[in-house]
Order: structure tokens, then sequence, then C-alpha cells
């Protein structure tokens, strides 16, 4: 679920809000005067400078469709708010969260901008605020949105409600677009107190009811390659050669080792695969990753494009693959019957489940049988006859991934179950049904093969003391915790919280053992959101500060390397190990370069999920317009004193406005997440059941509106 942002009214201690009040509605998009109505030139008010004084702060501006926004600290200075000295004495600091920015201080920033802010010292809630001064660089250079045409200009409403403001298109820049157009616009000036932003056209995407023009408008918006330049499918096309016994020098044969690939049923990138054996002490598990590497040369066209790429990205309808697909889907992929080159990490496991040795190799291999999640699942329950010569094994796999899970819930890692969307479209793009996806045994024991790997790698090549990449996951800011060690002793539960660097911390086993103590009870979704809220987001980073919510102190991304770069530059610097090539320069090089490919890479992996949720949310409101007047079961996954959110079992979201909640005033109550019926105490709040109408959809803002109905 999309974490919802705090707006200035939910910012106070609680606010009384009437049902029927109409003032309070949900702001739409912007109204924009009609084409009639537009001057050649529209003013923005002039805005005066800043008198304030004080230290000011770097950082990213997040902009809000609601009109405000926040200030998110760069690392270097995230904690120095903790202690700037206001004069005011209750003036809040920031204790490192980002701070709040209201519509009247953004000064001209957009979304995405690194600006300069400094710390206000008036107080309207809990959270820092502060006013932008300088916008010291800009992140959008184009955006896509919806031109209207005018006698002798035009403008351009952008998709993104993050931006508040349209772009004014002089005549000539219009590239022929007519009123309706989705269009790509390069921005040719940011504007000033006085003038809106100004573009040109440089692509006109379709009309906006054509098939296919949402899903390419959020591809656009989102700046995500949709071809591979033609120097790079040639060097894929000459790499993508069969593989040669030459090939196979100084490689580990383990073409004989009985060996499977387990995955979805439209999967075509099969990157991983899976062996394994017991004798009477020892299992023998072999997870065998395609060698990427051997087909992409480091500085490669392939290589730069895979880079700047940084990950596929998986939307509703299609791929954007890391890698073309000459690769992706051919001699890279671990398909059945051909002989593959890998990189295998063969682990030695003991009955309680410890990997007691293991050997990272180059390899050659060869998979027996194609498998999928759902017959691996039916075959462990008795129902798939086409298994069956494999079923010892998949028995065994099956024993040992318990044993893992087992080890891996004893230390403290924590497992959210909060269900993913599956969704199925018709020929022409259009949802047909849309379910949570099934999280079967089978997934749940590649998930257990694929950390073991990823730990055992990283642990290994930490002790090496060479450079790394890793995937890290930090320790939960101290303030959120406080937070929410606060709200659940309201339940009658506690968090034990520690001391590290004079700092208050949290072991993830805490988290863990209260999400233990709440399965099955009715509080259970409302405090397991809200422990996920007080996580932060994993990263890809040179430092190994270990990985919070796994508890593991070595981790790392190695089982991927069709799909994510990082796992590729993983394979790079293990093969340049194995083979002896790690010496001094090798080793300067790589501290040159790793800094700039795992923050890229995080960045650019943030990028994709955001697209990914953004053409799920647009084919959830379209698969939703069938069905308005309908009424549905749902869970309330969000409270704000605008609203509330419910989730339906088939993992749409939408919001009863709080216009719609009649019959009492309703108080938002903060502390406890719940809107309030100050007469009557009827009660809203996370995790609770409620049956909702369906009221209406805008595919264009991808929102859903209910109203409750009667149970």
């Amino acid at each position: 679920m999309k974490k919802e942002t705090e707006t200035p009214k939910s910012r106070n201690k609680s606010k009384r809000a009437k049902g029927r009040f109409k003032q309070e509605q949900r702001p739409k998009q912007e109204q924009r005067p009609t084409q009639e109505q537009r001057p050649k030139q529209e003013q923005r008010p002039k805005q005066k400078k800043s008198k304030k004084k004080g230290p000011s702060f770097i950082g990213q501006f997040i902009a809000n469709a609601r009109g405000f926004g926040f200030v998110a600290l760069e690392e270097e200075n995230a904690e120095t708010p903790k202690t700037v000295e206001i004069k005011k004495e209750s003036a809040p600091k920031t204790g490192g969260e980002d701070i709040y920015i209201s519509g009247a201080n953004i000064n001209g920033a957009m979304h995405g901008d690194t600006v300069r802010v400094i710390l206000l010292p008036e107080v309207t809630g809990r959270r820092a605020e502060g006013q932008i001064i300088e916008i010291l660089e800009r992140a959008v250079q184009r955006m896509v949105g919806t031109y209207e045409k005018n006698t002798g200009y035009g403008f351009v409403v952008p998709d993104n409600p993050k931006y508040k403001q349209d772009l004014f298109i002089p005549k000539e820049a219009a590239a022929g677009a007519v009123s309706g157009h989705k269009v790509v616009v390069e921005i040719t000036s940011y504007g000033d107190r006085d003038k809106k932003p100004k573009g040109k056209i440089t692509e006109i995407i379709g009309l906006v009811n054509d098939p296919g023009t949402d899903i390419l408008s959020i591809v656009k918006g989102f700046d995500l390659p949709t071809e591979f330049e033609a120097r790079v499918l040639d060097q894929a096309a000459r790499q993508a050669k069969p593989v040669r016994e030459e090939d196979f020098s100084g490689r580990m044969d383990l073409r004989d080792l009985m060996t499977v690939t387990i995955d979805g049923e439209d999967a075509k990138d099969l990157d991983d695969a899976i062996s394994l054996i017991k004798d009477k002490k020892y299992y023998q598990l072999g997870v065998h990753i395609a060698d990427v590497t051997n087909y992409v040369q480091e500085n490669s066209a392939l290589d730069k494009e895979a880079r700047e790429r940084g990950t596929s990205v998986y939307l509703v309808d299609r791929v954007i693959p890391m890698l073309p697909k000459v690769l992706s889907n051919g001699i890279c992929s671990l398909n059945a019957g051909e002989d593959r080159l890998a990189l295998s990490c063969i682990m030695t496991i003991d009955k309680k489940g410890k990997i007691v040795k293991h050997t990272v190799t180059e390899s050659v291999i060869k998979v027996d049988k194609r498998m999928s999640y759902t017959g691996v699942t039916q075959a462990l329950e008795g129902a798939n006859k086409e298994y069956e010569p494999y079923l010892p094994m998949l028995r065994l796999m099956d024993e040992l991934a318990q044993l893992f899970r087992t080890r891996r819930h004893k230390r403290g890692s924590i497992d959210f179950e909060f269900p993913e969307t599956k969704m199925i479209l018709d020929e022409k793009g259009v949802p047909v049904e849309i379910k949570p996806y099934d999280r079967n045994i089978a997934t749940k024991m590649i998930e257990d093969f694929m950390l073991a790997a990823n730990e055992t790698v990283a642990e290994d090549y930490f002790g090496k003391e060479i450079p790394f990449v890793y995937r890290t996951h930090e320790v939960p800011d101290p303030e959120r915790i406080k937070t929410l060690s606060a709200f659940v002793y309201n339940f009658g539960y506690r968090l034990k919280a520690s001391k590290k660097a004079g700092e208050e911390t949290i072991h993830p086993k805490e988290l863990q053992k209260l999400l233990g103590k709440i399965e099955g009870k009715p509080e259970e979704a409302l405090i397991s959101r809200l422990t996920l809220r007080s996580m932060r987001q994993a990263k890809y980073t040179v430092v190994n500060s270990g990985h919070f919510g796994l508890a593991a102190e070595h981790y790392c991304h190695f089982t991927s390397p069709i799909r994510r770069y990082p796992d590729l530059q993983i394979h790079r610097i293990i093969k340049d190990s194995l083979r002896g090539r790690m010496e001094q320069k090798k080793i300067k090089h790589y501290l040159d370069i790793l800094p700039k490919v795992t923050g890229h890479a995080s960045d650019m992996e943030q990028r994709a999920k955001e697209a990914e949720r953004e053409t799920e949310k647009l084919k959830k409101a379209e698969y939703m317009e069938r069905h308005i007047g309908d009424t549905f079961d749902g869970v309330i996954c969000g409270v704000h004193n605008w609203g509330i959110y419910v989730e339906l079992s088939n993992t749409v979201e939408g919001m009863v406005h709080i216009s719609k909640l009649e019959g009492d005033y309703f108080i938002y109550e903060e502390e406890r997440y719940e809107l309030v019926g100050e007469r009557t105490g009827r009660c809203y709040k996370l995790g609770q059941e409620v049956r909702v109408k369906v009221e209406r959809v805008d595919r264009q803002m991808r929102t859903v509106d209910f109203s409750l109905a009667e149970s």
C-alpha cells in the first residue's frame, strides 16, 4: 500500500470534520481556465524574498498533489537539524526526518528538484517546517501531459499531479498537436515570478483514448527507455553465440547434476537454477546463476546501456528489459536441455540448516526440467504426475527450505505478508481480472534458496576485504520506533529498545516478536501496516551495514544478473577475484566506480517501482469503471483527516471521503489513526472491515472513490 503523506491539517493534534462539509472535499486536479478564459501570458503571484536567516540545508523537494511538499535532506546533513538552535524554544527539530514545506514556501520548486531550505521558527505541528530559498538543480527537463490548443498558443496539463502548473506552448512549438493529444514536452523555461513554465512538444504519443496511450504515457513520464540502439542490438547478437567446448575451460562441469528451474508460468528470462542432493549428514544445495558477464563486457555498449537502465521494469502489460532479448531470453537464460555457463554457489548444510561450508565457482550446467511454481506446489501436494521423477528432490527442497526459514526466524528475520497484485489483461490491454498474487510453497522455497545464496556470497566477499556491492537495510529511525512503541503500548504490547552508540535502537527480533503476538488478533492488520511504515528503504551500497529486515549481517543481490545491474557488477567482481585479477589497480578501479554504480542502481530501482505502481493503479481504475454502483467488502488501510482508504480483497484501493461519512462530526485522532464521531462515538480505524460502494473512478488521476454501504 502506498504510504500517505501528511497534510498540514493532519499534523495538528486533531481536527474537527463535518461529514457533509463541501469545502473539505478532497482537492481534485487543479481547475484550469477554459481556452477563452486564458490570457496569452498567465502571471504567477510575485514571491517575496525571504528575510529569514539561519543555517540552511540541501535536499530533494518531494511535492504532494495537495499543494504542499517536503524536503528530504541529503545524507551528509540529514541529522544536522537535530542540533540547530532556534530561538523559539518550542520550535521543532527534524530529528533527521523530512522538512515540511507549505504551498506558500515552495518558491517555484518542482517535484524532485535539489533545493536549499531554511528552518522556520513557527510551530504548527510536530514536524520541522521550512522555506525553500534556492533551487540548486532542476530534476525534470521533460514532462508528459495532455495538450490543449488555443488560438495562437496552447497549454500542456501535466499527467503527474505533483506538477501543479501547466506549461505554456507557443504556436511554433506545438509540433502539430491537437487538443486531446498526449505529448512529451521539453521544458525550455522554468518561469519566474511573472511567467509560467514554457516548453516545446518533442513527441506526440497519441490521443487520450487510443489503446496503449495510457501505459505509454506512464513509460514516457518516467523516462523509461523503450528501445535499444542499433549498436547495442548488434553487439548483443554477436555475443549470443551457442556455448562451445572451449568455453568450459577452467569451469566446474556440473552437467550431470540433476538441475531444475522453478519460475512463473510466463517467465522467459530464467537466470537461476537449483540442484540438491543429500547424504547421511549433509545437504548439498547448488544455486546456479546465469553467467551474464561472459556476454556483457565491462564498458562495452551493452554494459553501458545495462548500467544506465539499472534494472528491468515489469509493467502490467509489458517488460522493459535491462538487456536485449537475444541475451535475456536466449543464451543467458537457463533453458532446459541446453549447455549454459553459470556462476554457482554450492553450499553444504547440516541437519539444523546451518551452512557449514561453501564454494563459489564458474561452472557449466544443463537444466533437466523447466518447472513452474504452480506445478511444483501441486507435485508436493500429490497432484502433478509430470514432475513425479523429480519428486524426491522436490521433497528434499521443501525440507531444507523449512530449515532455512526456521533459522532466519530464530535470529529475527521479519516477513510481512501483504498481498501483491496479479493482473490479467486481454489482447487489447483491458484488465479482465485482478486478484492477489499467490505466494505458494514453491515461491517461498525459491526465495529461501536465493536468500541463502545472497547471504553466503556477501559474507564470503566481505571477508576478502575487497570492494563489493551490498544490499543494505538500515535500522529504523529511532523517532519512528518511539512512535510505534507508544502506539502498540495502547494495545498492551511492549517494544524493547536498546542503546547503541549512545542512541536508542531496536533489534529486528523485537518487531518479529510483535508480529507473532498480534497474529490472528483484531489489531493485526493495523499494527502490521504501522510496523512496515516505520521501516527504511533497502538500497545498494559499497559499505556493508547489514540488512535489518532479514536480521542479516551480510547481504547482497547475486541471483538476478539478467534483470539487475548490481548482480551483474557482483559477478564481475567475483570472476576477477576467482581468476586472480583483483590486484591494486583493479581494486582502485572498483573503489572509483562502485559508489556511482550503487547510487544510480538504487535510483533506477525506485523509478521502476514507481512506474510499476502507477501502471497498476491505472489498470485498477480502468477495471473498477465497470463496477460503478457495485458493492464490495474491504479493510480500512489508511485513515486521515480527509477520509479513510479501503483495500478490497482483489487489492484495489479506494477512498471514502469524509463528506461520505454521514450522521456525525468526525474528529481525526492522529495518535490512534482513527476517525471518531463526536456525538455517536462511531469509530473508523486501520484494519477495520467495512462494506463499500463504488461511487466514482478517475482514470486520469488513477483514483477510485467509495462510499460506505450497509453490511
